[in-house]
């Protein structure tokens, strides 16, 4: 990656742009008792904030708002029959001129049909976007001016310029059931990953890529929550407000050596581009490749062992040969398997009010949190404390006839288990997109199977 690239990804902080969002919150809020409510509903039952839930403001335009937006960052989508502002270079929802007499604030869901049912919002006023439509939106709250809507998004961004066709429903749910059943367990890990490929590569076909990548990462989802009691506890703290996991900010996933640049292939399969990479440092022995997809926004951290030296190299492509010992990374795929198939996601991180999620999964739930690996005024990030999976017997076999573990963890990985998933707890202020590259160091080292026995 050059130097160049590399400048692209250096990511900044925009406080005077996060504080005319805030503003634009308050006066909804003020304005709107329900409004209020709800922020207030997010931050108590959930220990997130209304602002993380927002796909876009629809305000009033003028000459005035124009100009402060791009004094703000903000640049105008070209080719629409609207006026819409977006940032391109951080974490911001776009800006949209309001077409009616009321101002609207669009929050976005997992299914705006839960939404509905829970809040009981009059119920009579249709759905725009009939049931499997890429884009549902419905108006929930309508009071003194301002408007809370509902939205979910499948694949398709708010600055579409070409409509796209609306996929079968019958294709949705079939390619819907086949990622929730996907079969992750192979004889050997080659055969789980062209399976895969094959599965993604038909559903592309029918539905076309941004869908497909909806529609998988709805499924990897599912299945690391099944295997993460947090993530279970969580996801029914949000889905009492109908809102579901439409605050995730990255999905992470661990992988060997031998198969990265094919866990990589079938990211890039399904639409993804490279973002920036990390190195954890030579302790570590570990590093990730970051990336995004265009238009769902999915984000991945792609974790893999890596020596010094690897760091400068197209790691992300060029196939990694085996090391003489396993890092953190490298251990717990020999103890659950591939992330992308038997194991699942090693985390999840959405974004939170940091320490009223914390508190609350204490309080009500007796949650605990790992110590936090970034506590900067911009950006702060937690695990909770691991979720605890059994490891089988030839896997701790294999393990122990290439010399890589002792007896005694053998014996330990048998009797306690070995340290599997978490949900990671994150807080963004003024826009940040990116990530610590500087304290990433100790937990991925508070992470390591073998230092979780002690």
């Amino acid at each position: 990656m050059t130097s160049q690239q590399l400048a692209t990804f250096d990511w900044k902080r925009y406080p005077e742009t996060a504080a005319f969002l805030n503003e634009r919150i308050d006066a909804f809020c003020a304005q709107s008792p329900r409004i209020k409510q709800f922020a207030q509903d997010l931050q108590t039952k959930t220990g997130t904030r209304l602002i993380d839930w927002v796909d876009h403001f629809e305000l009033h335009w003028s000459d005035e708002l124009e100009q402060t937006l791009i004094s703000l960052g903000y640049e105008a989508a070209s080719g629409l029959k609207f006026k819409l502002f977006q940032h391109p270079a951080a974490h911001f929802p776009a800006i949209q001129a309001s077409s009616g007499e009321s101002e609207s604030l669009y929050v976005r869901v997992d299914s705006v049909v839960d939404f509905l049912a829970i809040h009981q919002c009059a119920l009579e006023l249709p759905i725009e976007g009939a049931p499997g439509a890429a884009v549902r939106q419905r108006l929930a709250f309508h009071e003194d001016g301002v408007e809370l809507h509902v939205i979910e998004r499948h694949g398709v961004r708010i600055d579409a310029v070409k409509k796209q066709p609306e996929a079968d429903l019958k294709d949705l749910l079939y390619h819907a059931q086949a990622f929730h059943l996907r079969k992750r367990d192979f004889a050997g890990d080659v055969d789980g990953f062209e399976h895969a490929e094959s599965m993604i590569r038909v559903a592309i076909e029918d539905l076309g890529v941004d869908r497909t990548c909806d529609l998988f990462f709805a499924a990897e989802r599912a299945y690391w929550q099944q295997r993460n009691a947090v993530a279970r506890i969580q996801k029914t703290r949000q889905d009492l407000l109908g809102v579901g996991w439409a605050n995730h900010d990255h999905h992470t996933y661990r992988s060997s050596r031998t198969h990265f640049w094919r866990l990589i292939s079938l990211l890039e399969l399904l639409g993804f581009q490279l973002r920036e990479r990390f190195y954890a440092g030579k302790e570590a022995g570990w590093g990730a490749q970051v990336l995004e997809h265009p238009t769902t926004g999915v984000v991945i951290f792609a974790d893999v062992d890596l020596s010094p030296e690897e760091v400068s190299q197209d790691f992300a492509h060029e196939p990694l040969p085996e090391l003489k010992e396993l890092g953190t990374v490298g251990l717990w795929c020999r103890l659950h398997g591939e992330a992308f198939l038997q194991a699942g996601m090693h985390h999840l991180e959405c974004l939170f009010d940091f320490d009223a999620a914390r508190d609350q999964l204490a309080d009500e739930n007796d949650v605990k949190t790992m110590k936090p690996f970034t506590d900067l005024p911009h950006l702060r990030q937690a695990f909770t404390a691991g979720e605890i999976w059994p490891v089988k017997e030839s896997r701790i076999q294999s393990l122990l006839d290439d010399g890589l573990i002792t007896d005694e963890e053998a014996d330990k990985f048998r009797t306690k288990g070995a340290i599997g998933s978490h949900l990671e707890i994150l807080q963004r202020e003024e826009g940040f997109k990116g990530f610590n590259q500087s304290g990433i160091n100790d937990i991925i080292l508070e992470t390591n199977p073998l230092k979780m026995q002690t």
